[in-house]
């Protein structure tokens, strides 16, 4: 899986001057969307949300299009030099939405309690870690960007959600003390509910399946099966059957490598009756 570097999203303007570029030039070609989405191994419906302008183009994508348009880099040179202006990478862009309309999901994390159950505090504890200091404006701003992502555990169906975080990231006292039990408390709670499975991967296993680093799994409304991995400085959505389905391997090898819900539960209470 190939990681991708990006600043911040682009504006809405650009995205739209793009998407009816890209438009303009698939026209010409007389390709129709689907030709096109098929060319590029993508859905139809992300072909027409880059024209629309409400999804950005790229980079990766944008080079595969001047090839299959035949465009002379036209379309890699947007993709790279728009303005930037949003607090969700680009390269994450896409994935925060399958996310928000998933059926299921299935989380692997490693360093921190992952996204969707994090605690206000949390998040914006996470967020002052990062180096460099990007100031506490922009700390509040992602922090309400994360709180608005927990929204689909409120949905009158809720995705179903699986969880496993290796037991460091519970280890760790990000924020002070009040913040972690806080997090922790918030966890024992989100353990009860019944359409999440939390289990905790233990320190000082012999050998455990996630050593590669944290993947999260995804099925979206149509069925459809995608994973998604960061790193440092990008990240990856995945498409490709054969390796989404070598994560899907890799996560049901975790939950049985993990702690069952009873001992997980047990370890977050004595977690919380530790000083």
């Amino acid at each position: 899986m190939r990681a991708r570097t990006r600043a911040p999203r682009p504006n809405a303007t650009a995205m739209k001057m793009v998407g009816a570029q890209v438009g303009a030039a698939r026209i010409a070609k007389g390709m129709t969307q689907r030709a096109l989405a098929e060319e590029l191994h993508i859905d139809v419906e992300t072909i027409a949300s880059i024209e629309q302008g409400r999804r950005a183009l790229m980079p990766n994508v944008a080079e595969q299009m001047d090839r299959i348009l035949g465009l002379p880099g036209m379309l890699s040179i947007a993709a790279t030099r728009m303005p930037e202006v949003d607090m969700v990478p680009a390269w994450a862009e896409e994935y925060m939405e399958r996310e928000a309309e998933a059926l299921a999901l299935s989380w692997f994390d490693t360093m921190i309690v992952p996204g969707l159950l994090q605690t206000e505090a949390y998040a914006r504890a996470v967020f002052g870690c990062r180096v460099p200091f990007v100031g506490e404006e922009k700390i509040e701003l992602q922090t309400a960007h994360r709180m608005k992502r927990q929204e689909l555990l409120r949905r009158p169906v809720p995705p179903t959600l699986s969880f496993v975080v290796w037991e460091a990231a519970l280890r760790d006292r990000i924020g002070g003390r009040e913040v972690y039990r806080e997090q922790i408390r918030h966890l024992r709670a989100c353990a009860d509910r019944p359409a999440i499975s939390f289990q905790v991967l233990p320190l000082g296993v012999t050998a455990q399946a996630g050593l590669a680093g944290p993947f999260t799994l995804l099925e979206t409304p149509e069925f459809q099966h995608l994973a998604y991995s960061e790193t440092q400085r990008g990240s990856s959505l995945v498409r490709d059957p054969n390796e989404v389905s070598i994560l899907a391997q890799k996560y049901a090898m975790l939950r049985s490598q993990a702690l069952n819900f009873a001992e997980t539960n047990d370890l977050l209470d004595r977690l919380l009756g530790e000083p």
